[in-house]
């Protein structure tokens, strides 16, 4: 494992020096949105200076260094997520358009009336609905896992609603609301003994964790570049070559065809085939520097780095009277979701504001998780890898602090 350096790391970041109503910032709304990097940073300002062209269709110099460029993140993805052709990777605007093109794409061509769909009741809201919409329009059934008291899957109900019928199963790597850490690997396995396909939402994990597509066996896999450091409006799909080779295309228009003609049209090849239209070129290139960044950092050393900030968080913020912990699941990562009893969480999120503490408030985009514990939402501090223990001393001190105001 590579040593890991806080204070080289946090330098690396200009934001973190801002000041918040006259306080040290302290960012702890990592599941929403990830920093970036000077190294980001600099890699978009050089594109827009030096290279600012239309990729894959001109013959001039700055389109072929634009073209190459943009090339170079889908290897660098292939590489980061192991996957065993970079055709494989297709370049999306985040998770939820990639969650859509398989819904679209997959389910509209596959799923027909009576097959079943498998979801788990800690979905993203980006992971329900297109499967609600689909279920609705194709006349298919929508399954789904429950959760247990403490954030974790029921495994037992999830083997008993597998069956022949089950089209596709779609759950999270880890939790956006709970930071529970699902048993990817064990539930694809189970999947597939049925025949079934699995899209693996890994918008939350892969910032945190080693993600090998091919020792997963994982058929489709998601996941958006603003959570792993990289910039907004690009993410990933990947997918098995013979499941896209079968797919129609999402969106057609330029670059995603072969030839046409007023009559007829024939699509491209892979991955062109789903990416219509310009891109966000910009931020695809630059995605490149964040997966740079990541593995010059190391996820192993990244990982340990946060699953000690969530040990000593939970262990400091259990200490604060009245509080609960949402989601106790033996394997966490990155999040510590809470309430304190006798306030509401918007309320402890906006005194934490004014003392320059940024957390979330809400349902996180999870809203049927609230459901089954009966709350309107939860305190959600994310951590990411620039984050220390004296920012989770300033969080202890600032709920602290907003209890005793609120009670």
């Amino acid at each position: 494992m590579k040593p890991f350096h806080i204070d080289k790391i946090r330098a690396d970041f200009p934001i973190l020096g801002t000041q918040v109503h006259n306080k040290p910032l302290v960012y702890l709304d990592n599941g929403a949105t990830t920093q970036k990097p000077i190294q980001v940073i600099q890699a978009i300002t050089d594109y827009y200076t030096n290279m600012n062209s239309n990729v894959h269709r001109g013959v001039h110099h700055l389109s072929q260094i634009s073209t190459d460029a943009f090339e170079v993140t889908r290897r660098k993805v292939q590489e980061f997520i192991h996957a065993a052709h970079d055709y494989e990777i297709i370049i999306t605007k985040g998770t939820t358009e990639s969650i859509n093109m398989v819904s679209n794409c997959y389910g509209k061509a596959f799923v027909n009336e009576g097959d079943e769909i498998i979801i788990t009741a800690m979905e993203h809201h980006s992971n329900i609905v297109p499967w609600q919409m689909l279920c609705e329009e194709k006349k298919a059934v929508l399954k789904v896992i429950p959760m247990l008291e403490n954030g974790e899957l029921d495994l037992e109900a999830y083997h008993a609603l597998l069956s022949e019928r089950t089209k596709l199963v779609t759950f999270n790597y880890v939790s956006n609301a709970l930071g529970t850490i699902n048993p990817v690997k064990e539930m694809i396995a189970e999947a597939h003994r049925y025949g079934a396909v699995v899209l693996v939402d890994a918008a939350q994990a892969i910032q945190h964790i080693a993600i090998d597509v091919q020792d997963l066996d994982v058929d489709f896999l998601v996941f958006s570049g603003h959570k792993m450091y990289g910039p907004t409006g690009v993410g990933v799909l990947y997918g098995r070559e013979d499941l896209l080779n079968a797919m129609p295309p999402y969106q057609g228009g330029g670059d995603m065809i072969k030839e046409v003609t007023l009559e007829k049209t024939t699509y491209n090849e892979l991955p062109f085939k789903f990416e219509a239209g310009t891109p966000n070129i910009e931020a695809g290139i630059c995605l490149a520097q964040a997966i740079d960044y990541l593995n010059d950092i190391g996820l192993d050393a990244i990982r340990a780095h946060e699953e000690e900030l969530v040990e000593y968080a939970t262990i400091e913020l259990g200490k604060i009277e009245g509080m609960r912990f949402i989601g106790t699941a033996k394997e966490k990562s990155s999040v510590v979701s809470f309430l304190i009893e006798g306030t509401h969480p918007y309320d402890v999120g906006v005194l934490l504001d004014k003392m320059g503490i940024a957390v979330r408030t809400g349902h996180h985009c999870a809203q049927p998780i609230m459901d089954y514990y009966g709350i309107p939402g939860t305190i959600r501090a994310s951590f990411a890898l620039y984050n220390s223990k004296e920012d989770v001393d300033a969080l202890v001190k600032g709920v602290t602090r907003a209890a005793n105001m609120l009670r």
